[in-house]
């Protein structure tokens, strides 16, 4: 899975807002982004049932690799336009584009039922969902400049995607559980940043005569926490799952 950065926004408006008036902005952001995010899960998890549920299905997405791969970079092609279009787009092209993308990964993900116990699988989700929670108020509450993560969190992205394309060949199952507890303690660590991160996004468009600007930040950043918490749940199975 691939791990979404909000672009920078050079130019903030300055504001002149109370306390009380500047919390009430951001509670109310981040509650679009938790509504979106968790609808976006929602879908996926619905649509990796059904593929799970039906032979038919499996066959269709996985009997055929070029089908697999089409899937997976058409994802890719969704989430690269969705966040450098989305603010260009009208609100209803950006929402329908993260639920497409989330409909599509739900289709990916139906692997996972193939391969582990839905025990596993479900009580995998709600040790993921616990520890996102936790996180993600952790990076809401704390008065700690989470900034400083931003560039060790990505640098420990870039070599988990290194070590994770080098051990496709090696297959070294060394490598993989490590690659794995790399994965959970790097997504734990940018659902805490990230999340902090999204507050500041919270002003955009604010006080502007569009007022959908604030909702498609809303979107975008609904895309990263999702994402974090789709790659956080995947590896916490990697380690934790039984298979089949």
């Amino acid at each position: 899975m691939e791990e979404f950065v909000p672009e920078e926004i050079n130019e903030q408006p300055e504001l002149m807002l109370s306390a009380e008036e500047a919390s009430q902005v951001i509670s109310g952001y981040m509650r679009q982004v938790y509504t979106w995010m968790t609808v976006a899960l929602a879908l996926t998890g619905g649509v990796a049932l059904f593929v799970g549920a039906s032979p038919m299905v499996q066959q269709l997405v996985f009997g055929n690799r070029l089908v697999f791969m089409g899937l997976l970079l058409l994802e890719l092609v969704v989430v690269g336009f969705l966040s450098r279009k989305a603010f260009d787009w009208t609100i209803g092209q950006t929402q329908a584009a993260f639920v497409g993308y989330a409909l599509l990964n739900g289709l990916t993900l139906g692997v996972v039922f193939l391969v582990y116990t839905a025990d596993s699988i479900a009580s995998t989700f709600f040790v993921t969902a616990g520890t996102f929670g936790v996180m993600s108020l952790y990076g809401f509450f704390t008065r700690t400049d989470l900034t400083r993560w931003g560039n060790l969190l990505l640098m420990g992205l870039i070599g988990l995607i290194i070590a994770s394309v080098v051990n496709m060949f090696l297959l070294n199952s060394m490598l993989y559980t490590i690659c794995s507890f790399v994965g959970v303690l790097l997504f734990v660590g940018l659902t805490a940043y990230d999340t902090q991160k999204l507050k500041m996004m919270a002003f955009m468009g604010y006080g502007e005569e569009d007022t959908t600007i604030n909702q498609k930040a809303a979107v975008l950043g609904a895309l990263t926490l999702y994402l974090d918490f789709v790659n956080l749940f995947l590896y916490i199975l990697r380690l934790f799952g039984r298979r089949k």
